[in-house]
């Protein structure tokens, strides 16, 4: 054997050990999110990441390739927040509620924390016209942006495993929230008027609420949407008081329930 033919073959060698240790960890993965779930422990632990990363930096030190298998090394972590994310939940998450409820912030979360695609149905509208919310309002009008809403949420039926952040209007079609059953469950998260303003008032893109950002206008508006909103939830989250990665737990022990 000559030396070329050698090192292939350790090459060789040392690429099946990698299949066969990222086989082990995957495995691990999945019987350790089991775990977590028969004992009731927390799932959303931003913190191990860090950690095992820092490990790793550690352990490289002065090594001439550290940052290729640093990239390595994140790119294992995202796949097994990947696996993690479908042994908890096949289905798609849609989060629904008022606007400043905190939709966009803690899809973001999740979508950190598992590895999930994120649909922002705002931002994918606005983009799809070329223009923002408030410029389609006035110019196609609110009819023409509810229906815009309906025809993406048809589109989410043939995706799986994908988290939605849905306009605040969503819900008050019926029509979009069977679309929203046929591929998953629906997150409705909840805030007191004052928190919605607070979290509203520097924002413009809000149509709806841009002339009236007052504590009145909002509550009034929460209570005739509140019917809706609650006969299309499968389950309820209040956002009041928490931060969004006691949300984010919340939402999976009671999904995956």
């Amino acid at each position: 054997m000559d030396k070329l033919e050698k090192l292939r073959n350790d090459l060789d060698m040392c690429d099946e050990v990698i299949v066969d240790i990222l086989r082990m960890r995957y495995q691990i993965i999945q019987e350790l999110t089991n775990y977590k779930q028969e004992h009731n422990m927390n799932i959303v632990q931003p913190e191990e990441e860090e950690r095992k990363l820092k490990l790793v930096d550690e352990k490289l030190k002065d090594y001439q390739y550290k940052k290729s298998i640093h990239k390595v090394f994140e790119s294992i972590l995202y796949r097994s927040k990947r696996i993690q994310s479908r042994e908890l939940f096949n289905f798609n998450i849609f989060l629904i509620g008022f606007m400043g409820v905190g939709k966009s912030t803690i899809s973001k979360v999740l979508e950190n924390t598992f590895a999930m695609d994120v649909i922002e149905m705002d931002d994918i509208i606005a983009e799809q016209n070329g223009m923002s919310i408030s410029e389609i309002f006035e110019l196609h009008g609110e009819a023409y942006f509810r229906n815009e809403e309906t025809n993406l949420l048809r589109e989410c039926v043939h995706k799986k495993n994908v988290i939605v952040s849905c306009g605040g209007g969503v819900a008050m079609r019926q029509e979009n929230i069977d679309e929203m059953r046929k591929s998953g469950k629906i997150i409705l998260l909840t805030a007191s008027p004052e928190t919605i303003l607070k979290r509203v008032e520097d924002n413009h893109d809000r149509p709806l609420l841009e002339n009236n950002k007052t504590v009145e206008h909002i509550a009034e508006m929460m209570e005739q949407r509140k019917p809706a909103y609650e006969a299309a939830a499968d389950i309820v989250i209040s956002t009041n008081n928490k931060n969004a990665f006691e949300i984010c737990e919340e939402i999976i022990h009671k999904v995956i329930e």
